[in-house]
């Protein structure tokens, strides 16, 4: 299992920080493998231009190695857990 804590920064100061980046708001669909660790799934957001929401994206696909992702991951102090 895997537990992830708030981070320090809110997704305000995150953004800002960016000078080009995709902030998710969406994801669905499936596609990890278990063994490799390749991870591919759609999402949707907002691409990031000097600090900024710049404009939306719809319907593209993520990917990489869920070790690649977990060890760059810098979460916001925002995290909400919703038990049940």
């Amino acid at each position: 299992n895997l537990a992830i804590e708030p981070g320090e920064r809110s997704p305000e100061e995150l953004i800002k920080s960016l000078r080009t980046g995709f902030y998710v708001t969406e994801v669905f669909g499936q596609g990890v493998d278990m063994v490799t660790g390749e991870y591919s799934r759609g999402a949707s957001g907002f691409w990031i231009e000097n600090g900024e929401l710049a404009y939306p994206v719809a319907e593209v696909t993520i990917a990489s190695n869920l070790k690649t992702m977990f060890l760059n991951m810098v979460p916001a102090d925002d995290l909400d857990r919703n038990f049940g």
